[in-house]
């Protein structure tokens, strides 16, 4: 079975899609931007990264899982040089054993966003 997973404290969804699913084990989020619950972008790349693992956190605690739990972790970014200072914020939401990571550059992002973040997490 799975289960949509939905919280106020991060963005809603801006298309056909849940801001998680869960499963009887593990939590699925979908991408989360930047973007703050009310739905305003910040400028920076440190305040948009830390946005974003804030949604992660909140989705996954609306799935009864939490950051510690997190096994997989993808990072698009808008531009790969922000990669060193996402890297600095990230660093300070996981502990070891880290998650897996990929980190990928792409053309645009939604909302014109600098980073977005999706997880697997263990529930």
């Amino acid at each position: 079975m799975k289960s949509a997973v939905a919280t106020t404290k991060a963005p809603g969804a801006i298309g056909p899609y849940s801001q998680g699913i869960a499963t009887d084990s593990m939590v699925y989020t979908s991408g989360q931007l930047g973007l703050t619950p009310d739905g305003k972008l910040p400028e920076t790349i440190e305040e948009q990264t830390m946005q974003s693992l804030e949604n992660v956190k909140a989705v996954l605690e609306a799935a009864g899982s939490s950051m510690d739990k997190v096994v997989k972790t993808t990072v698009f970014l808008k531009d790969m040089n922000d990669f060193a200072v996402m890297n600095g914020i990230y660093a300070q939401y996981f502990k070891e054993p880290f998650p897996a990571r990929s980190a990928v550059q792409i053309a645009k992002l939604p909302k014109d966003g600098k980073v977005e973040i999706e997880v697997v997490a263990v529930k």
